[in-house]
């Protein structure tokens, strides 16, 4: 009897290792590819923009024979923009066998789950987790955007070049860390630059009315204001401001100086895209770029979705082809090994050239975008 139960377990394991030898093998054929971000809530516009730039490049990577002779499959997870929410996508995209990731949209997701996807040995390189200190539990966590600090140092340095001599004001939103953290390296670069800083305000993130900040700023006689927060704040401020009308607070020669939180604005103030008028913006990525590779990008983007195309759709776009020649140089998707990759690449895309640092940040250049009744256009072209 014994003998009997010995081969029936032997059987019983030769049909088990088969089996998850041949599942294995299936999955193989695929690269499963992983996104994490707000789809729904105050901040979709973001996460929507990179799912929707990401898909582009999957469907484009797919049709030229994939990577490495294997497909993408790709499944972006929604976060609604909460922390939490995050870890509990990160799990899923897990169960669901997730090989490489584009990480989140916002950085208090990626703090959220690199901790994990360390411990995973899971690559993850995300369009927009720009906060400073979201990659640091992971080594093998990077971002295709700029990061905090380095956004608010570069803007220091465009107004110093672009508005010499000019009075500056910064108005930011000081619960939040995305927005305190520009705001502080603005100020430190200003003052070791000789930018004069002539005032400061600051609201919360439950602001509804901006009358006493307006009042101040337009006091100050400022040319420039540093606006480092997301764009439907921004929108609500220039609004309430009057911006692009006759009754504008401030006039029609005073300029609104923000990061990529701004990008969508024009999503935001509602159809009246005056609203943005004289908005400055931080960016990699221009959209009428004459580079081919834009141009393609903002064609198809422009045929497939009904939103306008922006900064965080072409990351995710960028975030893509950056997995895809990482991961064909490493000749694997194990975390470490498309670090490695990763470390000792030049990637040219639609945001720029860029290569990368082991602390996970991208060196690359930027410019500014300046808003006219609904048009962005490099500014100083």
């Amino acid at each position: 009897m014994k003998k009997v139960l010995a081969l029936l377990l032997a059987v019983a394991m030769v049909v088990c290792f088969t089996g998850c030898g041949e599942k294995k093998q299936e999955e193989s054929n695929v690269i499963k590819l992983g996104g994490i971000g707000p789809l729904t809530g105050a901040y979709a516009n973001y996460g929507l923009s990179v799912k929707q730039g990401a898909e582009i490049a999957v469907a484009e990577i797919n049709a030229a024979g994939g990577i490495n002779g294997k497909q993408i499959e790709f499944q972006m997870q929604d976060s609604q923009g909460d922390p939490e929410a995050a870890v509990s996508a990160y799990g899923k995209l897990i169960d669901w066998g997730m090989d490489v990731s584009i990480g989140t949209t916002l950085s208090g997701e990626m703090a959220s789950v690199v901790k994990e996807s360390a411990a995973d040995d899971m690559f993850m390189i995300s369009g927009s987790a720009s906060a400073d200190a979201c990659l640091a539990d992971s080594p093998n966590a990077f971002r295709i955007c700029f990061y905090d600090s380095y956004q608010g140092i570069a803007a220091a340095n465009y107004v110093k070049k672009n508005f010499p001599g000019e009075k500056v004001a910064v108005l930011y939103e000081s619960d939040i860390d995305y927005s305190k953290g520009l705001y502080e390296s603005f100020e430190k670069t200003c003052k070791e630059i000789g930018v004069e800083i002539v005032e400061v305000q600051s609201f919360l993130e439950t602001a509804t009315s901006y009358a006493s900040q307006i009042t101040k700023l337009v006091e100050s006689k400022a040319k420039v204001i540093f606006i480092p927060f997301y764009a439907e704040q921004a929108a609500a401020f220039l609004a309430q401001a009057g911006n692009g009308t006759s009754s504008c607070a401030f006039g029609d020669d005073v300029f609104f100086f923000g990061a990529d939180g701004l990008d969508g604005i024009l999503g935001k103030v509602g159809g009246n895209t005056y609203t943005a008028n004289n908005v400055l913006m931080l960016t990699p990525f221009a959209e009428n770029s004459s580079d081919p590779a834009v141009q393609n990008f903002v064609k198809q983007y422009s045929a497939k979705y009904t939103e306008a195309v922006d900064q965080f759709a072409a990351d995710g776009y960028d975030a893509v082809y950056v997995i895809k020649a990482a991961v064909e140089k490493a000749g694997s998707t194990a975390g470490s090994e498309v670090t490695k990759a990763l470390l000792s690449l030049t990637h040219k895309g639609i945001t720029g050239t860029m290569t990368w640092n082991a602390d996970g940040n991208t060196n690359k250049d930027a410019m500014a975008i300046i808003y006219k009744d609904g048009v962005g256009t490099v500014f100083g072209e």
